[in-house]
Formats: C-alpha cells, structure tokens, sequence
C-alpha cells in the first residue's frame, strides 16, 4: 500500500495513522473506557471529553509533542495512539515516544504496525534522528512492541517518570535513523 494513501500521513497494508483532531474525542475517550484494564497501571489516557480536549489540544497547538491516531484501514476505527513528546530540534533532532493499544485492538499487530509508520514518519518528514520509549519494567506488552521495532534497550532509570502517584522505575528503548537504514 502506498505511504500516503487518501487521508492518512502514512500507511500500511491493515493501518494508516494520521494526527489527532478535537472531533476524534467521542470514539477516543470511549475505547479509552473500554480499555481500562488492558491500560492500568501502565497508562491512563484521558477518558472524559473535556480531558480528551486538553490533551489533544497540546497534540495539536504545542510545537514540542506530535500525536498520532493509529486507524485501522478497514473501517478507519481507531486502534491506538503513539505520540512523540519532548521534540527537541538543533543538534539534538529527537523526541519520546508514548504509545497504546485499545482492547479491541491489543495482540493483532496493529500498533507495530503503526509504530513502524510512526519512525518512519518521524525519521523522513519530521526530520529527526533519535526516538526513545520510557518503559515501566514490569511492562511486557510495551517493552516487546519496542523491540519487535528495533529499538535497543539503553539502560535504566530509576525513579524516572511519575505516575499513579509515585515515581516510577524505567527502562530507557531507543531507535535512531541509522539504525532503521540498517535494517
């Protein structure tokens, strides 16, 4: 399938992924609800439409952060998101990503799928050159999906990221361009 099929900034054989928009908040914040159990206590993601407005407007407004809806092309229902936060531009060209599958979604692929289109997006059009996933240890689902995609596990931070009300320990996943033209 073409990269740049109708109404998506990349795609592939089963997704295509394109940004997020205030008018996804209904369909978002619904397989949010849906997928509590698959989320918690890795990722809360906003379940409410004014929480859903917030978030996609830094998504959208802040020059920093990318957020990427990941759709399933049979339909265009909405699989998963994956975002690249902290986009640092200058001799640094990089970014963090954060991701999640929905429940109807989890274990068909899908998200590797659009995680590759995302890289690829980010290391093309965007320009960077580094991307790194922050992974809570305990997280096996996250931490398979980045290496299936070829991120390379950097080290450990403790005490990283807080979340669910205390700071949590992280595994450090990181990809660069080079190591995608390896491949």
């Amino acid at each position: 399938m073409p990269d740049n099929a109708p109404g998506y900034l990349a795609a592939g054989p089963r997704v295509g992924i394109r940004h997020f928009t205030y008018a996804d908040g209904t369909e978002f914040t619904a397989r949010t609800r849906e997928s509590k159990d698959l989320h918690q206590p890795w990722l809360f993601p906003p379940g409410s439409a004014d929480a859903y407005a917030a978030y996609a407007g830094r998504l959208i407004q802040d020059p920093t952060k990318a957020g990427f809806l990941v759709c399933e092309r049979d339909g265009g229902g909405i699989a998963g998101f994956i975002n690249i936060n902290n986009i640092v531009e200058g001799g640094f060209l990089s970014g963090a990503l954060g991701y999640g599958a929905f429940a109807h979604a989890a274990g068909r692929g899908l998200m590797g799928e659009g995680l590759g289109l995302v890289v690829r997006y980010a290391f093309g059009k965007m320009g960077l050159h580094r991307l790194e996933i922050n992974v809570q240890p305990g997280n096996a689902a996250s931490i398979a999906l980045a290496r299936r995609c070829g991120f390379r596990l950097e080290g450990f931070s403790p005490d990283f990221i807080y979340m669910d009300g205390a700071w949590r320990d992280h595994e450090r996943w990181a990809i660069t361009a080079e190591m995608t033209r390896s491949r």
